[in-house]
């Protein structure tokens, strides 16, 4: 046999092994009495003998029961996708991959309770979650426990995600970001010996495109008379994002009783803050005519700003309610092009407040940014004039 072929041959038993991940177990007998059994080593990269010595076990009849109980058990585990060589290595490899997900889940509950997640981060990490869980039970060959969660399995995911699901290079990202996370919890738990996702990269900042622009003023007053006309309520949510630089969520979370009328303030707490640090924040006087028209103040302090239908009420909406009323009657009505969004607003209103040449510190301070570097990023590029202190400045040199 030539020399190609037989490179040919071992690849191809090599390959072979691979699929034939297990020989069943049986019993063999002799000077030493043992269940063997071949299963493939992924180090060695081929199918590798097991031993189950059973001579501790005086009486003949009583070996040959045990024998066939465990033969049993081993052909089940065997079936289900164990596999001795991992299980030495590493005691918590067997557990299911369920299992293990689950376990995640309840840490994850548990610190979002404690107040160690936010609710967007824990929102967040449960549907990623339980998307994978779903993702391995459709396939054709879902895996059973957590060490064949591996690298490639994840890869395997993410183009899921990407291409397969049509998702954006940020939510693939978003993906991976949290698979890091969950990684890490199946280390620091002793399910894995190493980081999974590790030399799995990112496609990063450049492969992103920016899906949200400012709006232009006459599209903004064809949102206000349309809001006018349609949902005045939902109109007061578009001022606040507007005027008052107010994260949906944070809106969501407004109760009549935040809000000062003689003060012509808003007060976030900084239980739902982005930057968990309380807040006072300037009410334009549009936003509270509006309120006055609408006679928010007649209703009782506890309700919450924005509850059914945008109107006041005691029961409390996500900010997705928001997202919602624009994406399917604004953007639809108006025929406002995708990268206007509801959040938007605020971005528009930051720019427009800085065009008109209110100064950085006060639309900082309104927007609480932790920076004016952060406000400086909104300053349009045909409004940045010379300094002109530095501009007279002069010296004998």
């Amino acid at each position: 046999m030539s020399a190609q072929k037989k490179m040919a041959t071992t690849k191809k038993n090599s390959e072979l092994q691979e699929v034939i991940s297990y020989t069943l177990p049986r019993l063999y007998e002799g000077k030493d009495w043992y269940i063997g059994f071949y299963a493939y080593n992924p180090i060695e990269k081929k199918l590798k003998i097991k031993r189950i010595k059973v001579n501790h076990i005086q009486k003949i009849g009583q070996r040959r029961k045990y024998s066939s109980e465990l033969i049993l058990r081993l052909t089940e585990k065997l079936r289900r996708g164990w596999n001795p060589w991992i299980e030495s290595d590493n005691s918590k490899a067997y557990t299911t991959f369920d299992e293990a997900c689950e376990s995640y889940s309840r840490v994850t509950t548990q610190y979002y309770k404690e107040d160690l997640y936010r609710e967007g981060s824990f929102v967040s990490y449960m549907s990623y979650l339980r998307n994978l869980v779903q993702y391995n039970k459709k396939l054709k060959n879902p895996i059973t426990y957590i060490y064949q969660f591996d690298k490639d399995y994840i890869n395997d995911f993410l183009e899921h995600i990407f291409i397969d699901r049509e998702n954006t290079p940020q939510t693939r990202d978003n993906y991976l970001m949290w698979l890091k996370v969950f990684c890490h919890y199946l280390v620091k738990r002793g399910y894995h010996k190493t980081l999974a996702t590790d030399g799995i990269d990112s496609f990063g900042a450049r492969c992103r495109k920016k899906t949200r622009t400012t709006i232009p003023e006459d599209k903004l007053n064809e949102l206000r008379k349309y809001s006018e006309q349609h949902n005045k309520h939902y109109l007061l949510a578009c001022y606040i994002l507007f005027y008052c630089f107010i994260r949906p969520k944070e809106m969501a979370y407004i109760k009549i009783e935040d809000i000062s009328l003689n003060n012509r303030t808003i007060f976030i707490s900084e239980d739902v803050s982005k930057n968990r640090k309380s807040a006072v924040v300037t009410l334009n006087h549009k936003v509270i005519d509006l309120m006055l028209e609408l006679r928010i103040f007649d209703e009782p302090g506890n309700y919450y700003l924005f509850s059914t239908g945008y109107k006041p009420g005691h029961l409390h909406h996500d900010e997705k309610q928001f997202r919602d009323y624009w994406n399917k009657y604004i953007r639809r009505s108006l025929r406002f092009k995708k990268e206007y969004k509801f959040y938007s607003l605020k971005d528009t209103g930051v720019t427009m407040m800085l065009r008109k040449h209110i100064d950085n510190l006060s639309v900082r301070d309104q927007a609480r940014h932790s920076s004016i570097l952060i406000t400086d990023t909104y300053t349009p590029h045909d409004i940045q004039e010379a300094n002109p202190v530095i501009e007279k400045f002069d010296t004998s040199f």
